[in-house]
């Protein structure tokens, strides 16, 4: 029972499935790190976020594609802090699986899954953030829990680029360069950001229809 006198929901068996399959991943990417330290400052966000997803579903029931919406995006960032995101290989990757390079495709000289990672961000936990406003203000219309859900988005997002910044500032300009990820882009704060409420925008037409059923 809860402090309210609510029994706690049962987690579903996607749900468990999903909660699992994000702690083989966490687990598979701590094998042989290849820079410990800066992984576990990264990867110290992927278990806040477990243990958060975990107490939140058990108090307010969330829809099982919303959890597992949040359960691939922590498995994503899981394999991302382990090569500090802009060491990511994927173009490798999709070159040895497909013969394609998106950097050769697209002129790319920079490491872009940072980039996806916010955009992801903005994806997979708009759902929830609706759900979850619609949980707290039952009188909401769906149009007010999405926005409440888009700028819930955006203000995080500028929070973890202060994080970000208050971070670098305790290590050396290296090291900071290593963890921020810029790769000399200026512009990457605004860049992180903006990605994020764009994929936040895009799960409209999902909630409104969600909202119809």
């Amino acid at each position: 029972m809860t402090h309210h006198g609510r029994r706690a929901r049962p987690v579903s068996l996607p749900q468990k499935a999903a909660f699992a399959g994000v702690l083989a991943v966490f687990a598979a990417t701590w094998i042989h790190p290849l820079w410990p330290a800066e992984q576990a400052l990264h990867g110290s966000l992927a278990v806040i976020g477990l243990v958060a997803l975990w107490l939140v579903n058990r108090r307010w029931a969330l829809g099982d594609g919303a959890f597992v919406a949040i359960c691939g995006f922590i498995a994503i960032h899981c394999i991302a802090a382990r090569w500090l995101y802009s060491n990511v290989p994927y173009d490798a990757w999709l070159q040895a699986a497909t013969g394609w390079s998106p950097n050769a495709a697209f002129g790319w000289q920079r490491n872009h899954f940072d980039r996806l990672i916010h955009l992801l961000y903005g994806l997979c936990f708009t759902p929830a953030l609706v759900q979850l406003a619609r949980h707290a203000w039952p009188a909401l219309r769906i149009g007010q829990a999405f926005s409440l859900a888009v700028m819930a988005v955006m203000c995080s997002s500028l929070v973890y680029e202060w994080l970000e910044w208050a971070i670098a500032l305790l290590l050396s300009p290296e090291a900071a360069e290593a963890y921020n990820g810029q790769q000399g882009d200026p512009w990457d704060a605004h860049a992180d950001m903006l990605l994020a409420t764009l994929g936040s925008l895009l799960v409209w037409p999902l909630a409104r229809r969600e909202a119809g059923r």
